[in-house]
């Protein structure tokens, strides 16, 4: 299965007018964008906070208008289990630096659909079930062809600039983690769900902010607590263009803290 074929949501007017709005406005986003290979969309934020449901909306919209789409997500690019919690189960800095494979991930993927790239491409190469590596067939993207990518920790600085587009979904840190309990309810327990969850990924998510600054980089920052009414806000040049956030626009320099995300939404934006 290449990634335009990835199920995903129906296409359709929802009962939540706010919700097609941000969806259009995306999608309108990733129609502005000019490049002579495929755009690849970044939609970022921690566990639970609503990425892949806005990934799979995004990605349905656009196959609508015509686009052919990759739906692809990090957790698909993983490190065998035994170098994932080399540094314990529950380490912070364990998530943040030994959880993914980069470096894989832009040989196979985002780099064969950037500048000079052959647009041949794989989508995973981890097998969740059997906890180990795949290398799927290549499949080769037509050259306006979308990647939708869905995943944390997105806007680092060793993947920054392999985005056209970068979106940031952001919800209170609590609400991440009822979000999980409810979730994770079938094969987890409530005690054992909060615990990794305040111990490893929300801590991993503070070490990010801190580090990488992901709302001082996306172009669309969406707050996501009420996924029914979400409030977001763009950055653009003048011209309307996307551009990354100037520095001396957030927060007087400095990078947001895990629990500021958003910064303060356009008053359009959050009257609806």
């Amino acid at each position: 299965m290449d990634g335009s074929q990835t199920p995903g949501p129906a296409q359709g007017q929802s009962n939540y007018p706010r919700r097609d709005r941000l969806i259009a406005h995306l999608a309108d986003a990733v129609g502005s964008v000019t490049v002579a290979h495929p755009t690849r969309v970044a939609v970022d934020g921690p566990p639970a906070a609503g990425k892949t449901t806005l990934a799979d909306e995004l990605a349905a919209v656009l196959r609508a208008r015509g686009r052919y789409v990759i739906r692809a997500t990090v957790d698909d690019f993983l490190f065998p289990r035994e170098r994932r919690y080399r540094r314990g189960e529950f380490s912070a800095e364990g998530c943040y630096v030994d959880t993914h494979d980069h470096g894989t991930l832009k040989r196979v993927l985002l780099d064969p659909l950037g500048p000079g790239g052959d647009r041949r491409f794989r989508h995973t190469v981890y097998d969740h079930a059997t906890d180990a590596l795949l290398s799927p067939p290549l499949t080769t993207a037509p050259a306006d062809a979308v990647l939708v990518f869905d995943g944390v920790f997105l806007l680092r600085p060793e993947l920054l600039d392999r985005w056209e587009l970068r979106v940031l979904v952001s919800t209170a840190p609590d609400r991440t983690v009822e979000r999980a309990v409810v979730r994770e309810s079938p094969v987890s327990s409530r005690a054992d769900v909060e615990r990794r969850w305040r111990e490893r990924y929300l801590p991993a998510q503070r070490l990010y902010s801190a580090t990488a600054c992901p709302a001082e980089h996306a172009h669309v920052v969406v707050h996501n607590d009420d996924p029914r009414q979400p409030i977001w806000a763009t950055r653009t040049h003048a011209d309307g263009r996307l551009a990354t956030m100037d520095r001396n626009q957030v927060a007087d320099g400095r990078c947001l803290s895990f629990e500021e995300w958003p910064f303060a939404p356009e008053k359009q934006a959050a009257a609806g």
